[in-house]
């Protein structure tokens, strides 16, 4: 009985997977310089596959090791925090954006050369036509989300867990179709630059930036809805169903200080 563990916490076998996600992650980095330099894109890329693939098998790796019986209460407390400092890493990342959308609007100035800041002219998005509709789909797929969660944990009611996570996915594509429609509508019919000006970059960037964020967490639900077809969640066992729910949720937060702060109060 000696080889036995007489305690809550998981040892980690030896993995390769940090030492690759590391060499994918510098291989993108780099390559993002050569291609910026008009080099080649290719070191970019095989990177970004790199790191896809690693994410893929390391996640694997992780719900086998919960299938296992690996992740004791313990170790369950120990990844919620762990997502926890992961959002909150997200919160701030998008804080940077918002604080230059704020300064660029409220002190146009540009300090640097020493002239005043004009701004240039373009055609306003009306906050109530698409960017409406897609605080409504997302804010419903969050209630979608909520709702399978309920069915699961006070429920164990399994098939309202699958059309809740099914709906919530469809709303979530459904978001990233408005806004690809939306970005066209702007880059063809209304000549918005990218770069152009201090509030295009931030437009672009902080939408663009949580519409990516959309799709990784379509990804997370679309997962989620696999494992919950294979019964893989219960009412007392479901951290990476919980982790998906938070992320959404932070999504949805996210949007709704878009739409009131760069469609309503911006333009």
């Amino acid at each position: 009985m000696a080889h036995e563990k007489n305690h809550d916490y998981h040892i980690l076998n030896p993995s390769v997977w940090p030492f690759l996600g590391a060499l994918g992650g510098f291989s993108m980095l780099f390559g993002a310089v050569l291609w910026m330099h008009e080099i080649t894109p290719f070191l970019f890329l095989a990177g970004f596959a790199a790191i896809l693939y690693v994410m893929f098998a390391w996640w694997s790796d992780v719900v086998t090791e919960s299938a296992v019986g690996d992740h004791t209460p313990v170790v369950r407390i120990g990844l919620r925090y762990g997502f926890i400092l992961f959002i909150m890493s997200e919160v701030m990342f998008f804080a940077a954006w918002f604080w230059s959308f704020f300064k660029h609007a409220i002190y146009p100035m540009n300090e640097y050369a020493g002239s005043e800041y004009i701004p240039p002219e373009f055609y306003q998005v009306n906050a109530f036509e698409l960017p409406l509709v897609n605080t409504l789909l997302l804010l419903l797929s969050g209630c979608a989300v909520t709702w399978a969660h309920h069915a699961l944990v006070h429920e164990n009611n399994r098939k309202d867990l699958v059309n809740g996570l099914t709906l919530s996915i469809i709303l979530g594509v459904a978001f990233t179709a408005v806004q690809g429609y939306e970005y066209f509508e702007l880059l063809t019919e209304k000549d918005w630059q990218f770069g152009g000006d201090e509030f295009f970059s931030n437009f672009f960037m902080a939408t663009g930036f949580h519409g990516l964020h959309v799709i990784i967490g379509t990804v997370f639900l679309t997962v989620c809805l696999m494992r919950a077809l294979k019964g893989h969640f219960t009412p007392d066992r479901h951290v990476g169903f919980e982790a998906a729910a938070w992320y959404w949720h932070f999504v949805d937060v996210v949007w709704l200080f878009l739409f009131f702060a760069v469609y309503i109060w911006g333009i």
